[in-house]
């Protein structure tokens, strides 16, 4: 262990030490963890797991194979921080306990790890993510395998094998139609490889922006990403979209590996320095908390005297339209349906901007929202946690399904890829026809039905 990274373990056993004896063991997050709600399990909830972890870099507890599997339960949807009266950091508690897991190499050898298939599966992914121009070169594959059924049946054998055994949808039925990228004309809208970089404002211009594509969502939402252009350039705003823009490293860091997701941090500020650009506009929210983290990264950085680095605000395209000027000039279609607003963890806890999709929403003609219950509770996507762990993802998204169906709603609207995905496809194996769809993708598609008027 001495040989991998001695500097960097010490480094983060010592701030463990200090950010788990910030917690007073008052269980006041107790209620809030998703885990802990379905286990009824100490060690599964946030002062366990901080518990464990304080005892483990103090030398009390052993790194062992218990020890990870509690830690990797977790979810990381951040709820106990807004539960806690002692402000305890716990995202930074658990991705350091992660990178400790990571440094030690005791994982490799753990007897419940991740199945041998799913363990491909997330190796796959993160050779994709940090190479995030694949996934637009997967698109036509995937498109002529949707095209010609094949894709159909596989789908339909597997969802019939994961019912039989677990009653859990497998990662090929959470894959939604094929859409290509934006061309900037509805009229022509013939299938392109890519993005262009560059989509210039219509009407007057109000400023430039820059659009973070992500990784996985350059393939599974791309419909929200061509929303977010065709919206944004007629508020007035030109897009930016940097071709050489990567993953923003949130899976990376939340399974520990933190120098990966560093230099990930380092090629995504590299590419979105134009000095043009007012704003980075995510679209997930699961990427949209850690590109905040560059800006706290950066001015962090100055204030301990290290070189000046400088990264665009970023912002969440919902609070980014609320707050922009232009609505009065907008012409938004009618919509007479029931919407419901599911709030990712990730908006919810780490933005904190959860309630801007509801006044996107509320924007819109007609729509009529309802309450959905439980809406301070995981879905069970959190990234790749739905294929760690998926009878807890299972579990959760159960709970999520019947609020949904209880809503009454025609609707779902999601701010998050992964919530989306997982939501959308725990409503398919239901047999529900309602549409989990982004807020923003909502009220282009309602711009764009009095444009083709």
């Amino acid at each position: 262990m001495a040989d991998k990274d001695p500097l960097s373990l010490k480094d983060v056993n010592k701030d463990l030490v200090e950010q788990t004896n910030r917690c007073v063991s008052c269980g006041l997050c107790l209620p809030h963890c998703p885990t802990y709600r379905l286990l009824k399990s100490e060690a599964d909830s946030p002062r366990g797991r901080i518990a464990i972890i304080n005892g483990v870099v103090t030398g009390r507890i052993p790194m062992n194979e218990k020890f990870e599997l509690h830690l990797d339960r977790c979810l990381t949807c951040r709820a106990c921080e807004a539960a806690c009266p002692n402000h305890v950091a716990y995202g930074q508690i658990i991705d350091g306990a992660r990178k400790m897991i990571q440094v030690s190499d005791t994982h490799r050898n753990a007897e419940y790890s991740t199945k041998p298939s799913q363990q491909r599966l997330l190796s796959m992914l993160s050779i994709l993510a940090i190479r995030p121009v694949w996934f637009d070169r997967l698109r036509w594959l995937l498109y002529l395998s949707q095209k010609s059924g094949l894709l159909s049946a596989i789908r339909r054998l597997w969802q019939y094998s994961f019912k039989n055994r677990s009653g859990r949808p497998s990662i090929l039925s959470q894959l939604p139609p094929v859409v290509f990228p934006y061309t900037a004309n509805w009229k022509k809208n013939r299938p392109v490889h890519t993005w262009r970089d560059f989509y210039p404002a219509i009407g007057e211009s109000r400023g430039t922006v820059a659009l973070f594509l992500g990784c996985v969502a350059r393939l599974t939402d791309t419909a929200t990403l061509n929303a977010c252009i065709f919206v944004l350039t007629r508020f007035g705003y030109s897009v930016r979209v940097p071709s050489k823009q990567t993953c923003c490293g949130a899976l990376h860091q939340h399974a520990g590996d933190a120098e990966k997701a560093s230099q990930l941090r380092c090629e995504n500020m590299q590419v979105f320095r134009a000095p043009d650009v007012v704003a980075v506009i995510s679209a997930a929210s699961g990427c949209g908390a850690q590109l905040c983290e560059y800006t706290e990264r950066c001015a962090t950085n100055q204030r301990l005297g290290a070189e000046k680095e400088e990264f665009p605000e970023s912002l969440d395209i919902s609070k980014f339209l609320s707050t922009a000027s232009g609505w009065d000039q907008l012409v938004i279609a009618p919509l007479e349906k029931k919407v419901a607003v599911h709030d990712p963890c990730s908006l919810r806890y780490v933005l904190r901007d959860h309630l801007y999709p509801y006044q996107i929403i509320q924007k819109i003609p007609g729509a009529q929202m309802v309450v959905l219950a439980d809406n301070d509770q995981c879905c069970g996507a959190a990234g790749t946690y739905f294929i760690r762990q998926p009878e807890l993802a299972t579990g959760l998204l159960d709970d999520k399904m019947q609020a949904i169906m209880q809503s009454g709603a025609d609707l779902l609207v999601t701010s998050n890829v992964g919530c989306a995905m997982h939501i959308a496809a725990g409503l398919r194996m239901i047999g529900s026809k309602i549409e989990v769809i982004h807020p923003v993708t909502l009220l282009a598609r309602q711009m764009q039905r009095m444009e083709q008027e």
